[in-house]
């Protein structure tokens, strides 16, 4: 059986695209007789729901962090709860369980896997994130430089197979930035992704995805990636979900790394530190995996 995400792939293709069967399987790889069932027939495959165990789920702990995550969404993203905190309200209430499972039930509740009244709303699926594949975006933060603050625009780059994130500090967004701060992270990894997931970003984009129309990007931008080698993957119009990852991850680099305002000479003095930082965060286990997340593709 097709995941998801390749069931509307399927769907996209055949109603809004208008390809044919023979075009779909070949674009795909599938076979002509799977296309033409998922293409044409209404019923689409459901995901079996795995009914969750554990304190979080079966006991009150769950709604309360359910209730304080939908608190937080009506704040700025600065002024949300970090992980660590909500874990830390948590022990003061009582709660015995591990860091871990908080950020365990977090991630689902996030991804819209709890089934509670909370996140009812929460319609998405959960991506597929094959190696190689990475999402970019841009996140603001602050410096302390000569004495003074100034604003910090980090582009971060992360690899949701892997778990693995690095952030270049930048003095903007424009182009010039984005491409310089791409080709730095580039050489940092030490190779190139073989696929990018970017939203609206208009250092790349020149018209966003409409309803009829595709996606415009910079002369510029489809020139580096060709001279790269990567493909390029625009998020759907409402759809900012498909890049939560690198999201999630500009919030923890944050909050982690520049959580008091780092003091700087230059920027490539930040950059060089930030590198150091996050390379030695890399060796942490992947949550899931069981192995060093730098050594996961």
């Amino acid at each position: 059986m097709l995941a998801m995400s390749e069931v509307n792939c399927i769907k996209l293709l055949r109603n809004q695209k208008s390809k044919s069967i023979n075009s779909i399987a070949n674009t795909l790889g599938i076979n002509w007789r799977t296309a033409k069932k998922y293409a044409d027939e209404d019923d689409i495959p459901q995901e079996t729901q795995v009914k969750k165990r554990g304190m979080m789920y079966e006991e009150d702990w769950g709604d309360i962090v359910s209730d304080w995550l939908i608190e937080d969404r009506k704040l700025h993203r600065k002024k949300r709860r970090t992980n660590k905190t909500i874990f830390e309200q948590l022990q003061e209430l009582g709660f015995s369980g591990s860091y871990r499972t908080v950020c365990n039930y977090i991630q689902d509740w996030n991804a819209g896997k709890v089934n509670d009244d909370s996140t009812k709303d929460q319609n998405y699926e959960r991506l597929q994130h094959p190696p190689g594949e990475a999402q970019v975006d841009f996140g603001k933060m602050e410096g302390v430089k000569d004495g003074k603050y100034i604003d910090i625009h980090g582009l971060s780059l992360s690899l949701p197979f892997s778990n693995s994130a690095f952030c270049v500090p930048l003095p903007g967004e424009n182009q010039e930035c984005f491409l310089y701060g791409l080709k730095t992270i580039f050489k940092q990894m030490g190779g190139v992704p073989k696929s990018i997931r970017i939203d609206n970003l208009k250092a790349a984009v020149v018209r966003p995805r409409g309803r009829h129309e595709e996606v415009q990007f910079t002369d510029e931008f489809i020139q580096f990636a060709n001279y790269y080698g990567f493909e390029i993957q625009d998020c759907n119009p409402y759809s900012g979900h498909e890049k939560g990852h690198v999201e999630n991850k500009v919030g923890y680099i944050r909050y982690n790394f520049a959580t008091p305002s780092p003091v700087m000479e230059s920027f490539d003095q930040l950059t060089d530190e930030l590198h150091e930082r996050l390379k030695k965060d890399r060796q942490r286990m992947h949550f899931s995996k069981q192995t060093i997340m730098s050594t996961t593709v």
